[in-house]
């Protein structure tokens, strides 16, 4: 995908939202029902924390954490159900609504302020609403309006994506871009680890795929040209097993799930500069690339391909035992080395292929088989439409809605990501005083207006679209 974004700039978007609330009840994102109501709620070092089970003990921990940073004072806990100017945390629910996944009811009195929810995931996004209410008092106390509130997610996936394959991000910035995904309830975490700009999960049994393929030796200057402008800054580093199981498990903490992306099987010049016998082309020059676009090397799809993504895919999904999905990209494949290739022609006549997209196809379709065999499914752009969709696929409509549309039609899951809607490597202003983007126009206001279900899609089709994903981290 061509896309450039600047995920520091992100952070400092949602960071700047927990201080830009007013008198008006401002939770993001928007919950089902808001019912404001007259006083409010004050946290003091005399406020007590009531747990009613040893399990609601880690959103004390975390409430205290964010006391602490804020007011420099934490709350002592107590198990008295009695008590005033306490904050609980429940299971107890007088006619309750239903609790899917995420929901809760955050209630707001005077004298006791009540998470409500029958799963920790309601209970944790219940804390997020509440610190997003949280205002300081000139004394250093807290005040939160008196309020009740009920919400859970309309989709099961609240996504966003960060792109470390282009643009290298350390582990303590995976953090922190994490830590500001939970403060709004984003529950999927997109790891793009793989394409042509570098490789950046340790894989054991080909230590060449970080040797060589986490390198680059400078990167493109400025906006993207077809004329290369070095910026002669070299860009090297991945994350090793270790640091991806230390991510997940923040993530997971956090009640967010991590899916990798291992690019295949185009955008794979960094993976074929460190293995070259798994391209088309023998004695091709493959590199690490320093700029951006869509490039011809790709995959050949030969037994030996296969049996190297294989080894790849079966260490990366041991990483991430989790996440039920595996994104394998399928985006912009250039179909010239498999047109070129003797192996492929010859491929298409054994196997019936009547073109090179079913050649792609025939790849994914492989590669589904696999990741199907170890309790996974795929997700892909949706490029990977073309040529026959893979059975048990999801969907992840870029270019506009229409393959989403297309997929939901043939009953496949989807998951919304129109580069019109949520791009967050675009112009929002003046290009003049716009940071580095890769051009377009989504303001705001247009991010906001999108509904991930199309008007296209029937009742029962609607379904298919299970939620939505700005792209967002540096990716080019």
């Amino acid at each position: 995908m061509k896309t450039t974004l600047f995920a520091a700039a992100f952070c400092l978007l949602l960071a700047s939202f927990s201080f830009a609330q007013t008198d008006e009840i401002n939770i993001i994102p928007r919950p089902k029902s808001i019912t404001p109501f007259q006083g409010e709620f004050v946290v003091s070092n005399k406020t007590k924390l009531l747990l009613e089970s040893n399990g609601d003990k880690k959103f004390a921990i975390l409430l205290n954490a964010y006391l602490k940073n804020n007011v420099g004072f934490t709350l002592s806990t107590t198990n008295n159900f009695r008590c005033q100017d306490c904050i609980a945390f429940t299971e107890r629910i007088i006619d309750p609504p239903p609790f899917p996944e995420g929901g809760y009811r955050l209630s707001v009195r005077q004298s006791k302020l009540v998470v409500q929810s029958t799963n920790d995931a309601g209970k944790f996004n219940g804390l997020q609403s509440l610190i997003q209410l949280m205002t300081k008092e000139p004394k250093g106390n807290l005040k939160v309006r008196s309020v009740s509130i009920y919400d859970y997610p309309r989709f099961p996936y609240r996504g966003m994506h960060l792109d470390v394959s282009r643009h290298f991000m350390p582990v303590e910035f995976v953090k922190k871009y994490i830590d500001l995904m939970s403060q709004y309830k984003f529950n999927t975490f997109h790891w793009h680890l793989t394409d042509d700009q570098g490789w950046r999960i340790e894989v054991k049994k080909y230590p060449r795929l970080t040797e060589i393929g986490s390198k680059r030796t400078e990167s493109h200057l400025g906006p993207y040209t077809t004329t290369f402008k070095g910026d002669g800054v070299p860009v090297e580093g991945f994350y090793t097993q270790d640091q991806i199981r230390d991510v997940v498990a923040y993530a997971k903490a956090r009640y967010i799930t991590v899916i990798p992306e291992i690019e295949l099987p185009g955008h794979s010049s960094a993976a074929l500069a460190a293995y070259p016998q798994f391209g088309c082309k023998a004695g091709y020059d493959y590199k690490v690339k320093m700029t951006w676009g869509i490039f011809t090397e790709v995959f050949c799809p030969t037994d030996e391909t296969f049996k190297f993504l294989e080894d790849v895919l079966d260490e990366t999904i041991k990483l991430f035992p989790d996440s039920p999905y595996i994104h394998i990209g399928g985006d912009e494949v250039l179909k010239t080395m498999w047109k070129e290739s003797p192996f492929v022609q010859e491929l298409k006549k054994k196997e019936g292929l009547k073109d090179e997209h079913e050649v792609q196809s025939y790849f994914v379709r492989r590669i589904e088989k696999f990741i199907n065999s170890k309790g996974k499914k795929i997700i892909g752009w949706d490029e990977i439409l073309e040529g026959g969709l893979a059975p048990n696929a999801t969907v992840m409509s870029w270019r506009g809605t229409k393959g989403g549309i297309e997929a939901a039609k043939a009953k496949h899951d989807v998951i919304m990501t129109p580069t019109d809607y949520s791009y967050f490597d675009y112009n929002q202003g003046d290009p003049a005083t716009e940071p580095l983007n890769i051009g377009g126009y989504v303001t705001l206001e247009k991010v906001y207006s999108f509904d991930p279900v199309p008007k296209e899609l029937s009742p029962a089709e609607a379904k298919y679209i299970i939620g939505a994903k700005p792209i967002s981290g540096p990716s080019i």
